[in-house]
């Protein structure tokens, strides 16, 4: 009878780390919707937003990297990726965590991924240049 209820104890637990899990996942997602390239051009949004999203692309290992990179203002809102042949496997934890670390540091003056550091380096180069065609 007590190991049941530790267990259901315990499953409560477990569900909470799962909803804190999924709601870290959705927001990292959300995050990576906006990134930036170097080749660049900019779009307005209609919704009354003052919110720009500029473009910039750099070369990776396998090719070109482009990247998405949202701005109000001077703020970096969101960085995204956009297209890549980076190799699949070695690329992801880069296209992931780059994007989310500009957005925190405000700046592309961020660590590079260990084991996808062209791809980090690509994706950090082509989200300065979109940056600096806000300029």
């Amino acid at each position: 009878m007590e190991y049941d209820e530790q267990r259901k104890r315990k499953g409560g637990k477990d569900t909470m780390k799962n909803v804190w899990k999924a709601a870290a996942a959705a927001l990292l997602t959300v995050s990576l919707c906006a990134c930036g390239s170097s080749t660049s051009s900019s779009d307005s949004s209609s919704s009354g937003s003052s919110a720009t999203v500029y473009t910039g692309e750099a070369e990776g290992k396998n090719g070109t990297v482009k990247v998405s990179v949202t701005m109000d203002g001077d703020t970096i809102t969101a960085v995204e990726v956009t297209e890549h042949s980076e190799t699949e496997g070695i690329c992801e934890p880069a296209i992931e965590q780059i994007p989310a670390a500009i957005v925190e540091a405000q700046s592309t003056d961020v660590d590079s991924v260990s084991g996808a550091t062209v791809t980090s380096e690509a994706i950090k180069e082509a989200a300065q240049a979109a940056i600096d065609s806000a300029k």
